[in-house]
């Protein structure tokens, strides 16, 4: 890895984690503990390591763009599952089923070998999981925001897309090392 981009990216960690701080000293609707931002630092430093590694692998700006949404997208679902739940509220087990959302990602993505084509095929299923976790959501008539999970789905299939069109170009000799 790149000292230049880890530095930025611990950088860029500490800037978004001043915003919670900066705000807990003038509003008492925002609480954080330590365990808070040591979560978050964890989070935020873990992706963009992730983002790091995996984008480091080719040139090709489609199969960048679709590791950096694929991560961001998972990201946001578990700091959101951790701070209010997509389902009820953080408390809410049923908020679980995320879990199986990303599980089916992280283990396509493993399956695939991280190569484009394969990766397409990881993020399509994660957004057919993500879609069926929001039917069982429908049907069991929980308390959930519905409307972000039709967004999930949207961001989950648009990475796949970016991973087709850099598998695409792969064929055609167009992707370097990936």
């Amino acid at each position: 890895m790149r000292p230049k981009v880890v530095v930025g990216i611990l950088v860029a960690t500490a800037a978004i984690l001043a915003v919670p701080l900066v705000a807990m000293q003038s509003n008492v609707h925002v609480v954080w503990g330590p365990a808070d931002f040591v979560g978050a630092a964890v989070l935020l430093i873990g992706t963009g390591l992730l983002f790091e590694l995996a984008a480091s692998r080719t040139r090709h700006l489609a199969y960048q763009a679709g590791i950096g949404i694929a991560l961001l997208a998972a990201l946001l679902l578990v700091w959101i599952n951790l701070a209010v739940g997509m389902i009820g509220n953080e408390d809410n087990p049923a908020n679980l089923l995320y879990l199986g959302v990303l599980a089916v990602g992280f283990l396509g993505a493993a399956i695939a070998r991280f190569r484009p084509g394969g990766m397409a095929y990881a993020l399509f299923a994660t957004a057919i999981a993500h879609a069926l976790v929001g039917v069982i959501v429908f049907v069991g008539r929980w308390d959930a925001a519905l409307p972000l999970d039709a967004i999930f789905v949207g961001v989950w299939t648009a990475s796949a897309l970016l991973f087709r069109s850099a598998g695409a170009a792969r064929s055609t000799g167009g992707l370097v090392n990936a």
